[in-house]
């Protein structure tokens, strides 16, 4: 199986779109798509009504909207910059993630 390169839970880094430069956790991964939610990114606006068999009632809501995982990266807290990130295996056989451009270990 292959290891996914961002996961949920992880700070990421727009890199493109309306919403480039700004930074945020990764609330859900769809994988079938390559789509992940990003906390406070690409944030609508979506008129709704209200449905009192389901208890919601109307109105505007803002919510996150999925973006193409492509269009983030995983933030570095050593550059301080959103980085590349690869695979590889340790000596006890786990495999990990790490960063590209300094070869730091990602998730022990």
């Amino acid at each position: 199986m292959a290891i996914r390169k961002i996961r949920k839970g992880d700070e990421v880094v727009v890199l493109a779109g309306r919403n480039r430069g700004q930074r945020g956790n990764v609330l859900s991964v769809h994988a079938g798509d390559d789509r992940i939610v990003v906390e406070g990114v690409n944030v609508v606006k979506r008129h709704t009504k209200p449905n009192p068999q389901q208890g919601t009632s109307g109105g505007i809501i803002e919510k996150e909207m999925p973006i193409h995982a492509s269009n983030v990266a995983l933030f570095n807290p050593i550059t301080g910059k959103g980085d590349r990130v690869g695979a590889r295996k340790l000596e006890d056989g786990r495999k990990v993630r790490f960063f590209k451009s300094t070869g730091e270990v990602v998730d022990l």
